[in-house]
């Protein structure tokens, strides 16, 4: 019996002691919960300064989309009915609201779409043409959705310019309010975004009284340029690639209603590489630094 208890004795020293050791050994350091490592100083300035664009594959008609993490703007909607098509891509990437949606002038294949847009995608704020085409079935469509939607769009008789995180967009107004010759085309709005050391210009459907009044302020050189008018020949091409010298033109055209030889021919005298959204829909990508372009698969 005193061996039993000698032993129980023992057994209770020898645990004391492995829990005295343990309490006097080196403490752990406290668990901490860590958040996601911020972006460096460097991503944050690609991130606030990139921007994606797509130019949809929409015939003869424009139609593209602008993002990046601050947010998206379209510019032009298509012909009647490509609305839809509009608002597929805007759910693949997950884009819920448009920043600004500028349209440049209202013929149909420029504010076709935009009623289904506006049905279905909420719009911070509206710039349009000054020239109103009233009968016009694609623009009383889209006044219809103005009016269902409780909005109000601005019509730009001034340049406007409005920030995408630090991506600059400069809304360009014509300098009359009418034109005698094709007014609703040379009322175009022409829009220019600046990307950090990447500049794009998009033309609309400017013909020459309104891109030689447009280029009369010597808008500099540009990375890429939207061919005005689907690339139909006028004499004030010749100025416009000789004062923007651009690496990358679009062309937005179609196999029935193809650009004009005479365009090719001059395009084919400079170093730009030519797209059409014809063939595919074509994808700019840009980190504020370097500008690239190409067809995109879908």
């Amino acid at each position: 019996m005193k061996q039993k208890t000698l032993l129980l004795v023992l057994a209770l020293i020898a645990a004391a002691g492995a829990m005295l050791s343990a309490c006097t050994g080196p403490v752990p350091p406290a668990t901490t919960a860590v958040s996601d490592p911020k972006p460096t100083t460097e991503a944050t300035e690609v991130l606030s300064a990139g921007l994606r664009v797509y130019c949809f594959q929409a015939g003869k008609a424009d139609a593209f989309l602008l993002w990046n993490s601050h947010g998206a703007v379209l510019i032009d909607t298509g012909e009647s009915g490509f609305g839809k098509q509009i608002v597929k891509k805007l759910e693949e990437l997950g884009i819920e609201r448009l920043s600004t949606l500028i349209l440049t002038h209202f013929d149909k294949d420029h504010v076709g779409g935009a009623k289904k847009v506006l049905q279905s995608v909420a719009v911070d704020q509206i710039l349009q043409s000054n020239c109103p085409k009233p009968g016009a079935s694609a623009y009383e469509k889209y006044l219809s959705a103005l009016e269902s939607e409780g909005l109000a769009p601005i019509t730009v008789r001034e340049t406007r310019t409005f920030l995408l995180g630090d991506v600059v967009f400069t809304v360009d107004p014509p300098a009359k309010e009418t034109y005698e010759k094709d007014p609703s085309n040379n009322s175009s709005l022409i829009v220019s975004v600046v990307c950090g050391e990447n500049r794009l210009l998009f033309t609309a459907d400017a013909l020459d009284a309104r891109l030689n009044e447009y280029l009369s302020s010597r808008p500099g050189r540009f990375d890429f340029v939207k061919l005005p008018h689907h690339g139909k020949y006028q004499a004030s091409l010749t100025r416009l690639l000789e004062l923007t010298r651009p690496a990358y033109v679009l062309i937005t055209s179609s196999e029935e209603e193809p650009e004009a030889e005479k365009t090719l021919q001059l395009l084919s005298e400079t170093e730009a590489e030519v797209f059409f959204s014809r063939n595919a829909p074509v994808l700019l990508e840009s980190d504020g630094k370097t500008l690239s372009v190409v067809y995109s698969p879908s």
